[in-house]
């Protein structure tokens, strides 16, 4: 009969201890904020109930734990079997889902593919609003925005924030800037009037000569633009003699005449 007396003592003893620990950890907790499992007055939380994470957070000079159900911006949640805590993002990342996939950047660094980036690659514009990357359209290399290219592809030009394969009318390519610019077409001036009647040095003794009028080039074309007119003119023309005076005149004056009507039958 002692036997199984010192075992209900023993276990009597082994029930005291148990309902006064239950006792202090109820005690202990009930003092601690929301979702401490164990806390001091200097330093709060010290852990946390199963499924929340632990985060030190400044308290003036002091840091100070909390226990939260999920991690504040620029902090992600790292989960272990034994404590669950939260730590901070990269330095040029403002949020992120883990250590190495950032989902937001700070000013001057633009988010792609998880990373923040200082400035995007060949095919991407920087999102000033967004602090991201975004694709530029087909054919694009470098864009302003996803709807205005700044420089095409090798083999296509761009022409007002787009990539052509070929130039629209009026448009000829630029080969050197690979752009698409506007044809210049040839513009001149005003006739001048007809110059005097001069006789070619080639030709016989003749009243018969040749007088020229010309213009101006205002505009020189472009390789693709309207080329220019004809910008000389030649017509055939009558020389005219210097009047004669006196009775020479009066004598030459007929034959003058019938030779005049010889040259225009002629």
């Amino acid at each position: 009969m002692r036997t199984p007396s010192l075992i209900w003592i023993l276990q009597f003893m082994n029930l005291t201890k148990g309902l006064d620990r239950t006792r202090r950890s109820s005690s202990v907790s009930g003092l601690c904020p929301a979702g401490c499992a164990t806390c001091s007055a200097p330093n709060g939380c010290l852990s946390c109930t199963p499924r929340l994470f632990f985060h030190l957070e400044l308290d003036g000079m002091r840091q100070r734990g909390t226990c939260v159900s999920s991690c504040p911006r620029g902090h992600y949640g790292m989960r272990s079997p034994h404590i669950s805590t939260c730590a901070r993002c990269k330095e040029d990342c403002s949020s992120c889902f883990s250590e190495n996939f950032c989902t937001h950047c700070h000013p001057g660094h633009f988010l792609f593919r998880g990373k923040c980036e200082s400035s995007c690659p060949d095919g991407m514009t920087e999102n000033e609003v967004l602090r991201e990357c975004t694709e530029c359209s087909i054919g694009c290399e470098t864009c302003v925005s996803k709807s205005v290219c700044e420089r095409c592809r090798a083999d296509l030009y761009v022409l007002q924030g787009q990539c052509h394969q070929t130039c629209p009318r009026e448009f000829e390519p630029d080969l050197e800037l690979m752009q698409c610019v506007p044809e210049v077409h040839c513009e001149v001036g005003e006739w001048t009037d007809w110059g005097p009647c001069v006789r070619k040095r080639s030709m016989r003794p003749s009243r018969r000569g040749q007088e020229t009028r010309n213009r101006d080039v205002l505009q020189s074309p472009s390789v693709h633009g309207d080329p220019c007119p004809e910008v000389s003119e030649i017509r055939k023309c009558v020389i005219k003699k210097r009047p004669e005076t006196g009775a020479h005149a009066r004598t030459l004056a007929p034959d003058l005449q019938n030779m005049e009507l010889a040259l225009e039958s002629t």
